[in-house]
């Protein structure tokens, strides 16, 4: 599950890829819906030169803390990529649903409905 939030920590734009699947390609998923900011926070899994440019190219400066195995170090805003905590925050609530948790859904389509909904409910009620 990958999602884009608003510095509140709710959540706008969720995206399902298969359990197996890097993080790479959510990155690559979530990349044409991402709203216009200043920065973006994300984590270790999402820690990509192409996606660190492509990033920079939409005028977005990114706070990802590098992967322990990059060679290059990566210059970060530390204090703020822990505001981080907020994401693992929703991540935690979403899966308070059990539906969502153990996905009973087998199918992506209605496992994204149920995100949406317990998200949803969740934010907006």
């Amino acid at each position: 599950m990958h999602a884009i939030f608003d510095s509140q920590g709710q959540p706008l734009n969720l995206s399902v890829t298969e359990g197996q699947v890097s993080d790479y390609i959510g990155a690559r998923a979530l990349l044409r819906g991402l709203p216009k900011v200043d920065c973006l926070i994300g984590d270790r899994g999402y820690d990509a030169d192409w996606f660190r440019e492509a990033l920079k190219d939409k005028g977005i400066r990114p706070c990802i803390s590098a992967r322990r195995k990059r060679k290059k170090a990566v210059n970060y805003d530390r204090r703020r990529c822990k505001r981080r905590n907020r994401i693992e925050i929703m991540f935690g609530s979403l899966k308070d649903w059990r539906r969502v948790a153990t996905r009973y859904d087998r199918r992506p389509k209605v496992f994204l409905s149920a995100i949406a909904l317990a998200a949803l409910v969740i934010y907006r009620l």
